[in-house]
């Protein structure tokens, strides 16, 4: 199957094009904007089968480009997702292929759906948000949904390690809403929040960090996906607290009006950030906690716990594209329609696609 990989240099892309490279399944074209770095990790996947394209989105002649490449699935992994329209899913209606992003931006991802009628006219699947959010805590959640009469609360949180790659595009998306207004669901209304702040401790597998409240596409999804929850929050954080809260600082001050824009500095800061390097650890987590009445009416509480090892964390939300193209190539995807990417593969597919890395799970009764 001929995929074509937008963005393979960044961090997510390039683990994604480590997975496809060297799968028969595919026949993978690595595309970016830059023709050096691709040419860096065509050398490094050790496959001189894999194809380089030098390819820019906003491009007049992007439309034309796809079709000249013809590929069977584009999977979109050139973020951040905030600023974008959807040329790229619409270039791919035109082309005639199938469409995977990995968005985590709110609006663009619940937005995906305004395509559905003519891709479901055309025969394609446009599918947004393979990612962490929604992808995989909507799979957590499916998974253990059935063990709750009534569902009322979904908490979760991410903290990646400190030395863990990050990418100005991760970093752009997260100061993009620091400090900002936000809609939250809670008490079975929407009232409002603001980035990063409402700052929590939380314990993962590796211990307790500060997390803060994030905009993602979970907010809007859940409480429509899962019928009569009161609560969906979702926080993440640094594991230095000098990080962490220097975030929740800028946050406060865009909050005040201080400061604007916080996002076009995010190469600065990401560059700042990596003085840092030396501190914590290569160790990340995630955690989802659901609330609410088991068969019996009696209160039940469970917290699914992920841990990334070894630098490994970065694979987690490379994971649901590797996924997805490895299911329509073995005839398995049969979806049509545009979606956010929730309930497309199952929370078992997700952990046995990590099961190469330093990943594990747990799930306690609180």
């Amino acid at each position: 199957m001929r995929v074509l990989l937008i963005g393979a240099t960044g961090v997510f892309g390039a683990r994604i094009a480590a997975r496809l490279a060297l799968d028969a399944r595919f026949q993978l074209t690595i595309a970016g904007r830059t023709r050096g770095a691709l040419e860096q990790l065509h050398s490094e996947l050790g496959n001189p089968s894999v194809q380089v394209a030098v390819i820019d989105v906003e491009a007049a002649d992007f439309e034309n480009t796809l079709r000249g490449l013809a590929p069977e699935l584009v999977i979109h992994a050139a973020g951040p997702f905030q600023s974008q329209d959807y040329r790229v899913a619409k270039a791919c209606l035109a082309g005639g292929c199938d469409y995977v992003d990995l968005a985590d931006a709110r609006e663009f991802v619940a937005g995906i759906r305004t395509l559905d009628e003519q891709a479901r006219k055309s025969g394609r699947l446009l599918v947004s948000g393979a990612s962490t959010v929604p992808a995989l805590s909507s799979a957590v959640v499916d998974c253990l949904r059935g063990r709750f009469s009534q569902l009322t609360s979904i908490d979760h949180a991410i903290s990646p390690g400190n030395r863990t790659p990050r990418g100005d595009a991760t970093v752009a998306a997260i100061l993009g809403y620091c400090g900002r207004r936000l809609s939250i669901w809670r008490s079975g209304r929407w009232q409002s929040g603001y980035g990063w702040l409402s700052t929590r401790r939380v314990r993962f597998i590796s211990g307790p960090r500060w997390v803060g409240l994030c905009d993602v596409p979970d907010l809007t999804l859940f409480p429509q996906r899962y019928a009569g929850v009161r609560r969906v929050t979702f926080r993440a954080g640094l594991e230095l607290r000098r990080l962490h809260f220097g975030t929740w600082l800028l946050a406060w001050l865009v909050r005040l009006g201080v400061l604007k824009h916080l996002a076009r500095h995010a190469g600065r800061l990401r560059r700042a950030s990596e003085w840092f390097l030396h501190a914590g650890s290569d160790e990340g987590g995630m955690i989802v906690l659901l609330q609410g009445l088991d068969a019996q009416a009696k209160p039940l509480s469970l917290k699914w716990s992920l841990h990334a090892a070894a630098g490994d964390g970065p694979h987690i939300p490379a994971m649901p594209a590797v996924i997805l193209a490895r299911k329509k190539a073995d005839g398995l995807l049969k979806a049509c329609g545009a979606m956010p990417c929730m309930g497309l593969f199952d929370l078992d597919e997700a952990l046995a696609a990590l099961g190469d890395y330093q990943v594990s799970s747990k799930l306690e009764t609180l």
